[in-house]
């Protein structure tokens, strides 16, 4: 609004409270009141609408915090956290895994066995050991018992492999690997390669394991922790150790390189599983179920703490099935179910079946869940809450969506944005790094602007501390410096975000993945989404492709068809009627399977790395035909013709 506008709404305002109002302070009142209703009014609209959620979101948020504040006053860990429910309920039932249940004294013997055992190898406060099993109540109680002296546990992911695996133990120098009897072979592959490591196999409960043979040399776990001593520790060692020690290293899917042993501390764990349970309103009555590995943050640290410390009944189940999901969900009485990635989407992709609607289950609550199928699936699973949340094992920009608003990550009140440590900043669409302003400090983004999603670090705080990882270099590399002030650091979530008007943040596409195509910029997650649609839900991809002598990069998407069903025109006219031209794929590959993180996450590295070559790939190749939009096969002489320039682009 100009000048001349201003003054005319401020006499309008300034007339009319003369007139309605006799008394001094009521005229001044109704003058702001006024005044705000024609200057400010986007604003008051603003505040109009979110009123009721901010005020929600402040009450908790304040509950929220204070215990936080409590807990590093009072140097409150998970150990205390754990004994305070056992104290209180020492026969609850609060993890379940195939046909076994723990209470909380079975893990607190348990997880005294392990303390007790390995103090006797040596095991002090500073060490760490790796754990490499599948997920099961044994693996909580191993890392539980490390805790209690000090220990941290290398939670490893159990699908690693050969280099991976090896790096993912020498990166945190473990000297000391606790393994279940199923990956007996994965650990054969790599022997020799670390070295100086003592090995401890255990068979525990599985059914599987029972015949299966531990590695050569390995010590058999489970007749030692029978016979070790279930007291617990001294309770002046316990206290030994502070909030803000480190007790697990949990590693990043690895989707852009070898997978980075992020630093988990306990206040860090603490603030991680705190904010779900209070901000969407969980309580100690509730069954969680989660399908998850237990190496991550989601299923290791937010689910398996709402047991530990929360007081709730945790459901394990080793792998995500897409026919088990529901069936068990009904079979356990969840009333919450944890998601994450892809998993919403191979849900949806699966058959009808009657246990869909006949559970108890209220939330689910994880990351990954597009807007395009959001209201699809709540509708036939029968979901009365979506606790969507943005936030990285290592992050510490973290938000959550606590509304149920359709496609948002999180949302941030427009009053809490100054303070805040989460905030998006603008960056540079090509090579990803943030555009700076003429004092060299970064540019904050405008209401409706796609920016790079960064964390302002203050380490003195849960909620804004950055511990990096066990490479300091990596760590290093994601700190950005001198933000919005000299000396100002930031964590960069590599991530893009937009933010509108009411304070919902929607997710956009990863930095790395984002291609200029045409002078536009394109987010692969929603092309992807787009396809995947038209494709009845299968897996796609989408990266950008280079081409001689042509700026930018091309779409390119690889599509999962083991059995060869998807319809080329009718996904043509899929992409043609929901996509503009310069996000539209030119090139399409039909695979069989594409590879996936643990966590549902796509990968890309090695399709980027293929390009779009004939003589590199032996999957089937196509063109977008630059009049008509079908796709038409890809031979070499095309790809020559397109390199060369005759095909123009």
């Amino acid at each position: 609004m100009g000048s001349k506008q201003q003054y005319i709404a401020a006499s309008v305002a300034l007339v009319v409270c003369s007139l309605a109002f006799s008394r001094t302070w009521f005229q001044i009142i109704a003058f702001a009141v006024c005044w705000s209703l024609i200057y400010k009014r986007k604003q008051v609209v603003r505040i109009w609408k979110t009123l009721p959620r901010d005020l929600r979101f402040v009450k908790d948020a304040a509950h929220f915090l204070a215990l936080m504040r409590y807990y590093q006053f009072k140097n409150c860990t998970i150990i205390d956290l754990f004994h305070r429910q056992l104290e209180k309920q020492p026969d609850k039932k609060i993890l379940k895994h195939l046909e076994t249940s723990w209470t909380y004294q079975e893990l607190e013997d348990y997880s005294n066995r392990v303390a007790n055992y390995f103090q006797k190898q040596g095991i002090k406060r500073g060490d760490t050991v790796c754990l490499f099993m599948e997920g099961c109540p044994e693996y909580v109680a191993i890392w539980l018992g490390f805790c209690k002296l000090g220990a941290a546990t290398a939670l490893i992911n159990t699908n690693l492999r050969q280099a991976t695996l090896t790096h993912s133990i020498n990166v945190v120098a473990g000297k000391h690997i606790i393994y279940g009897a199923e990956l007996t072979d994965a650990l054969k592959e790599i022997a020799g390669s670390v070295s100086d490591a003592k090995y401890y196999g255990l068979k525990g409960n599985r059914p599987d394991n029972h015949g299966r043979t531990l590695l050569e040399g390995s010590i058999p776990l489970d007749a030692n922790l029978l016979e070790a001593s279930k007291e617990p520790q001294p309770a002046a060692e316990l206290k030994k150790t502070k909030i803000t020690d480190k007790f697990l290293y949990i590693y990043t899917s690895g989707t852009t390189g070898m997978p980075k042993a992020a630093i988990m501390t306990y206040i860090r764990a603490m603030f991680m599983f705190h904010g779900p349970h209070i901000l969407l309103h969980m309580s100690e009555d509730d069954v969680v179920y989660t399908p998850l590995p237990l190496y991550h943050t989601a299923g290791g640290i937010l689910g398996i703490c709402q047991a530990l410390c929360m007081g709730c009944t945790v459901v394990i189940k080793t792998k995500f099935s897409v026919s088990n999901f529901w069936t068990d969900c009904a079979k356990y009485k969840c009333t919450v179910a944890q998601y994450i990635g892809e998993m919403c989407r191979y849900l949806l992709a699966g058959p009808v079946k009657p246990e869909e609607t006949q559970h108890n289950v209220r939330l689910i609550v994880g990351n990954g869940l597009r807007a395009q199928i959001w209201e699809q699936f709540v509708k036939r699973f029968n979901i009365k809450q979506v606790g969507e949340f943005y936030g990285a094992t290592e992050s510490n920009c973290n938000i959550i969506n606590a509304d149920n608003t359709v496609g948002a990550v999180g949302f941030i009140p427009w009053f809490v944005k100054p303070i805040y440590s989460a905030t998006l900043i603008r960056v540079d669409p090509d090579t990803s790094e943030p555009l700076r302003d003429e004092r060299g400090l970064c540019i904050p983004c405008k209401e409706g602007e796609p920016g790079l999603l960064i964390g302002l670090i203050n380490n003195r705080k849960a909620e804004s501390a950055f511990h990096g990882y066990a490479d300091k270099k990596a760590s290093e590399s994601k700190i950005l410096q001198d933000v919005f002030a000299k000396g100002q650091s930031a964590f960069n979530s590599g991530d893009i975000l937009i933010c509108d008007e009411l304070g919902y943040f929607y997710f956009k596409d990863r930095t790395g993945d984002t291609f200029r195509w045409r002078g536009e910029n394109v987010a692969t997650s929603e092309v992807e989404a787009v396809i995947s649609n038209v494709i009845q839900l299968n897996d796609a991809v989408v990266y950008g492709v280079e081409i001689n002598n042509v700026e930018g990069k091309a779409g390119m998407a690889a599509v999962v068809d083991p059995e060869k069903k998807v319809d080329l025109k009718q996904l043509a006219e899929g992409i043609k009627k929901s996509l503009p031209t310069y996000a539209r794929p030119l090139f399409l590959r039909i695979m069989e399977n594409v590879n996936l993180t643990a966590t549902f996450k796509l990968k890309k590295t090695e399709l980027v790395a293929d390009g779009f070559n004939p003589a590199k790939i032996s999957d089937p190749l196509y063109f977008a035909d630059l009049k008509t939009g079908e796709f038409q096969p890809l031979t070499q002489q095309v790809y020559d013709d397109i390199q060369s320039g005759k095909i123009r682009l």
